[in-house]
């Protein structure tokens, strides 16, 4: 019986660079012959988002792609809280719609899990020898003093958890309840994954190409201080 991976892809006026990562998404060999389900969520965009997403839709019909659209525009927790509720893999994966992750790492993240070591991975861009954009000082800074303060309150030992990609097996993300709308998804599902009994974490070093604020980067320092709060509550409030 063959298994399938959900790929969750927020998207918000990605309208100019989607395309580019469905196609690295479709091109991509899955270990195990694992089958894709992309899963869509356009966050009311203002641009031709929906346009373009529904044109490669067309396109590629062997590459099977559920669409959601939000009505008003609600943040990328909401959006990935839609995409996880309509997720069938035995996995879920987190896949930004611009171009800063590289979906040819996916069997990286799979690899613990098909070798039966977790039920959670984190890639991290802080270890290991992939590519990594030089960029934002203060943002790296930043996510480490993140990170840290988070793993105080989980007992974790995460090296990068703001990361974007975090693998799921199904059952496990689809039984947490999430509140966050914005960009608090990444600390309040740390905290509550971390509460599962007998929860097995790994992390993996993958690449980064990350963008500036000219070609798309949309979290500022505000995010950063939700993240704060957000730590604070799901581990200290619960």
């Amino acid at each position: 019986m063959s298994q399938t991976l959900s790929i969750v892809i927020p998207a918000y006026n990605e309208g100019r660079t989607i395309h580019h990562i469905l196609n690295k998404v479709k091109t991509v060999q899955l270990a195990n012959d694992i089958q894709k389900e992309v899963i869509i969520i356009n966050d009311c965009s203002k641009d031709n988002t929906e346009e373009a997403i529904l044109a490669y839709k067309i396109a590629n019909p062997d590459l099977p792609i559920a669409y959601y659209k939000h009505e008003v525009n609600m943040g990328k927790g909401a959006a990935l809280r839609t995409g996880i509720e309509k997720a069938t893999g035995d996995w879920v994966i987190i896949q930004d719609a611009d171009l800063e992750y590289d979906p040819n790492e996916y069997n990286i993240l799979l690899k613990p899990i098909l070798d039966g070591f977790a039920d959670v991975v984190y890639g991290t861009r802080f270890m290991g020898g992939k590519p990594h954009r030089i960029l934002f000082f203060w943002h790296s800074i930043g996510n480490r003093w993140l990170t840290t303060l988070s793993n105080m309150l989980t007992n974790l030992n995460l090296t990068d958890m703001e990361t974007c990609y975090k693998l799921f097996k199904r059952e496990i993300v689809q039984a947490i309840t999430l509140r966050e709308n914005r960009f608090g998804f990444e600390p309040e599902i740390t905290a509550k994954v971390a509460r599962v009994p007998g929860i097995r974490i790994y992390e993996v070093g993958i690449s980064y190409y990350g963008r500036t604020y000219e070609e798309g980067k949309k979290i500022g320092w505000k995010d950063g201080f939700r993240a704060i709060y957000c730590i604070l509550k799901y581990n200290l409030f619960r």
